[in-house]
């Protein structure tokens, strides 16, 4: 019988943000913004464990705090080259399968961590992402904020042995979905009602803190466990909140 791949989801997360410092730990209806997520990442029924990925940083430690209170477990690496960090922290675990995410994203349905996790398994592919920058450009995908990313460790492991890219050290999978003749790829179609043109939940201004913010205040209170549906909904019949964040230039990599 073939023994079940430990699952685990990997959050990067530090304080020092060049656009946004302490971002992860800003406060939104009483709780910081990384508890929030990590409550929405538990609901996630394919994972086995949450790991906070931060760094060797002073400055983390209230990240360590964080993950202690919050009882996920973490792993201190290095702060620039996040690749590494997130290998040793699966490697240190014995985690066979990342589910890669950034502290940036409070708002991430669980739902799609158990769709990609189930779709990357089933598929066999090396890596799965339900995000495609060219979608995004198109207006055919998620908001910028849900993205999920799935690989093996053993994969990161072999792309990391073979890169001395400072891109691909920044950006963990970069060197995954820029190979498809080394890693098999396969992005996710979005529905319909998870489709948002122009609209960006990802944490990286404060701009995108108010509209976190909004969202979350208009949806918790009657619906905690609110979904993408939820969310893209909410911003198409209020405009006005979208165009908070609009403007704001984004990384491609």
């Amino acid at each position: 019988m073939t023994q079940k791949p430990r699952i685990a989801a990997t959050i990067e997360a530090r304080m020092t943000s060049s656009r946004l410092p302490g971002k992860v730990l800003m406060p939104c209806l009483g709780k910081p913004m990384l508890d929030h997520m990590v409550e929405r990442v538990r609901r996630a029924a394919v994972l086995d464990d949450i790991i906070i990925a931060t760094t060797v940083n002073d400055t983390d430690e209230p990240i360590c705090a964080a993950a202690r209170r919050l009882q996920v477990k973490y792993y201190r690496g290095s702060e620039d080259n996040v690749m590494s960090r997130v290998l040793e922290a699966a490697q240190h675990h014995d985690v066979d399968i990342i589910v890669e995410l950034t502290g940036d994203c409070p708002l991430l349905d669980p739902a799609l961590i158990d769709l990609a996790v189930s779709e990357y398994l089933s598929s066999g592919v090396d890596y799965l992402c339900n995000l495609k920058d060219e979608d995004y450009a198109a207006g055919q995908s998620h908001p910028l904020g849900f993205a999920v990313q799935v690989f093996s460790t053993d994969v990161l492991a072999d792309a990391y042995a073979r890169t001395d890219d400072p891109l691909d050290y920044e950006h963990v999978s970069r060197p995954l979905y820029r190979n498809p003749d080394r890693y098999s790829v396969k992005y996710l179609p979005t529905p319909e009602t998870q489709r948002g043109p122009n609209m960006s939940v990802t944490l990286d201004t404060s701009q995108d803190y108010q509209v976190i913010c909004a969202v979350m205040a208009a949806l918790s209170p009657e619906k905690p466990d609110f979904s993408i549906e939820d969310v893209v909904a909410y911003l198409k019949g209020h405009p006005e909140i979208c165009r908070i964040n609009q403007d704001i230039g984004r990384v491609k990599v």
